[in-house]
């Protein structure tokens, strides 16, 4: 491996990459008026309706208290709701919206622009071959598809992030 492509540098530029990534991406959906850890809660919601608090916290990697925050902000808006089993109060199932579903339909039409945006310089073969080699890596270091490993990193909605872990992966 040359210095060009060493391991430091190939991991700075997937960095360097996936900052302005997520950057543009959170000024794409902003208008539309949600945060990319909404999104995220959005997106898992609309996977699998119906699931617990308890069970998004686990799938997303984030803390129940965090959760809970990002669905009242959620509620207040409209885009999600809680149903409450009439088996067992205690347990909240967490739905879309009709509003919420037209808002997921609307940020999966923002990513896909945002997709073509960034990768607007690469063959469809590159992109490919990119993909490829993404979702290995993804998968040897553990990372849960359709996640992003920092949602759980940030402390509130509004405020700033907290410190974030010093490890690759949320608990």
């Amino acid at each position: 491996m040359t210095d060009r492509a060493g391991g430091g540098q190939i991991a700075f530029l997937l960095a360097q990459l996936g900052g302005l990534a997520g950057i543009r991406f959170a000024e794409r959906i902003q208008l539309l008026a949600v945060t990319p850890p909404q999104a995220g809660v959005l997106r898992a919601v609309g996977s699998g309706p119906g699931r617990s608090q308890q069970a998004l916290s686990a799938q997303l990697g984030v803390a129940p208290s965090r959760l809970v925050a990002l669905i009242d902000d959620l509620e207040r808006g409209g885009l999600v709701e809680r149903r409450r089993d009439p088996q067992d109060r205690r347990y909240h199932a967490i739905h879309l919206t009709d509003e919420g579903d037209r808002r997921l339909q609307e940020i999966g039409r923002a990513a896909q622009a945002h997709g073509h945006d960034l990768l607007h310089p690469l063959s469809d073969r590159d992109r490919d071959v990119l993909g490829e080699i993404l979702t290995r890596l993804a998968e040897a270091h553990g990372m849960a598809p359709g996640v992003h490993p920092g949602l759980g990193q940030h402390g509130t909605t509004e405020g700033p992030p907290r410190q974030a872990r010093s490890h690759g992966r949320p608990k």
